[in-house]
């Protein structure tokens, strides 16, 4: 009878405790969706007002967090620091994978001068003087600025985008290869002091021979591995296309795990490893560069939304005389000296060098590294991460919301050439020599006013569709080319330069 009774008991515990392990869990997606689609919608802000995705993300942490409507209780730095490592390699890969090598090679000394000798001075400038305003130890300080010495592309090209500026004199492609680059150079240093602070008896020459390794073994596996997973990309022939996407988020962790057991650098190798592989061909080359794309804004919604949660703003609040006076002298003092004297062989003109200056502006990166401190347990870690947050919200809305006021300001500013989206796209594979081209048309061209079998175009090219005022027509032969029109060109890699150089200028054919 009691072993009956105690079953009955025992198994009501059981369903109780499954309903509320179930419960649990149902809560727990709810919340995720809600504060993913919250930030998405939100998000729109950032392209109708200005306001930086990142400062959009961190407020809708916040506002669900202990200091707002106290929904969610998050204190968690250990985990808080591993999910910003994982988030942070997927965007460092997708970042290069975007990268194209054309656009970057001329500018590529200057980049890299700027991501390494730029972020050891902006540490060292900020740093000393931090150490003074806050009191702290000289050391300390220095590791404050290592931490907020990276810059953040992501939020820049946000603000970019929804007020459609661009840059002149290669600009734009310095902001990205500096942001994608400079991130490596500034956790080797930041893992560095830490190490000193915790065990003093390491020495100098350590320190330079950790910096060597992880530089050089980061660049040399990156270059590598790139190759390899662009090969076994293009040669393992999966029977589900699907299946390319999830081998390709395995590759990201598996590169910086490899370069990380060898003592390199994984942040720069998966950038660099990213870089190779998105100037290769590869088969499923469109949808793969989208996924990765989706994935990159996913990473950065779940990192900026875990910093929100996790920041308590009564610490923030108390040290924002000192945070505000560091922020300025970041701003105005350490980025601008670091930039003036790492680009001055570089033969950019002072405005543009000035822009380079203004555009430092901070993301999550600097408050992921806020959190090594804290688990290492150094004694003024909760100061230095009250601080380094507080610098890089207030970077957020002093330099994000004023780039484009500054680039019109110092002449640097050119219009953004929207990418036209055809109802069509080519998904090469790895051996064809196929491409599809947009060609403008303009007063004084050759093929204004002209109908298609006027061309005169030679067999292996197709005029495919035309963007006529943003409406796509089949063209025939009988069509008549407008001005303004757009035509989507098929032909080989091979004869587009021919081509375009047909239909502007016959006589230079």
């Amino acid at each position: 009878m009691w072993a009956e009774i105690n079953l009955y008991i025992a198994l009501k515990f059981i369903r109780k405790s499954k309903y509320s392990c179930l419960l649990s869990l149902t809560v727990a997606l709810f919340v995720t969706s809600a504060l993913l689609l919250i930030s998405i919608f939100t998000s729109k802000l950032s392209t109708k007002f200005g306001v930086p995705a990142l400062l959009i993300f961190l407020g809708i942490g916040m506002l669900f967090g202990s200091d707002g409507l106290k929904l969610i209780n998050f204190e968690d730095y250990q985990f808080t620091q591993t999910l910003g490592i994982i988030a942070l390699i997927y965007i460092l890969f997708s970042g290069g994978l975007d990268t194209k090598w054309k656009k970057i090679r001329p500018i590529i000394g200057t980049g890299i001068i700027l991501s390494t000798v730029g972020v050891l001075l902006s540490a060292l400038i900020v740093g000393v003087l931090a150490s003074y305003v806050l009191g702290i130890e000289l050391i300390e300080g220095v590791l404050l600025g290592a931490i907020v010495s990276s810059t953040d592309a992501a939020a820049v090209f946000s603000v970019l985008r929804s007020k459609s500026i661009g840059f002149k004199y290669r600009l734009q492609e310095l902001f990205e290869f500096e942001s994608g680059t400079n991130d490596p150079m500034a956790i080797i240093l930041t893992i560095g002091i830490i190490q000193y602070i915790t065990t003093p008896e390491t020495s100098g020459w350590s320190f330079v021979w950790m910096f060597i390794l992880q530089m050089g073994v980061g660049l040399l596996a990156g270059f590598i591995l790139g190759k390899a997973i662009t090969w076994i990309t293009n040669h393992i022939d999966l029977g589900y296309d699907g299946l390319y996407s999830v081998l390709a988020l395995s590759f990201v962790p598996l590169i910086y795990s490899i370069t990380d057991f060898l003592g390199g650098s994984g942040f720069l190798a998966v950038y660099l490893a990213g870089l190779v592989m998105g100037n290769s061909v590869f088969v499923h080359q469109k949808s793969l560069m989208s996924f990765f794309d989706g994935l990159g804004w996913l990473m950065q919604i779940v990192m900026f939304l875990t910093l929100g949660l996790l920041v308590n703003l009564g610490d923030v609040m108390e040290i924002a005389g000192p945070g505000l006076i560091i922020a300025i002298i970041l701003i105005l003092v350490g980025r601008p000296i670091s930039v003036y004297l790492s680009m001055m062989f570089s033969g950019f003109k002072f405005r543009a060098k000035t822009m380079v200056a203004w555009v430092g502006l901070r993301g999550a990166v600097p408050i992921i590294m806020a959190t090594f401190p804290l688990v290492a347990g150094l004694d003024h870690a909760q100061l230095i991460f009250s601080v380094i947050f507080f610098v890089v919200v207030t970077s957020v809305v002093i330099q994000g919301t004023t780039i484009p006021l500054f680039a019109r300001w110092l002449h640097v500013d050119s219009p953004v050439k929207l990418k036209t989206r055809y109802p069509i796209e080519l998904e090469p594979s790895v051996d064809t020599k196929t491409a599809l081209k947009e060609i403008q048309i303009e007063e004084g061209d050759f093929a204004l006013n002209r109908q298609i079998l006027e061309l005169g175009l030679p067999d292996n090219v197709l005029i495919t569709l035309i963007n006529r005022e943003g409406k796509f027509m089949v063209p025939r032969g009988n069509t008549v080319i407008r001005d303004h029109d757009k035509l989507l060109i098929l032909t080989d890699h091979e004869s587009v330069r021919e081509i375009r150089l047909l239909i502007k200028h016959k006589s230079a054919v």
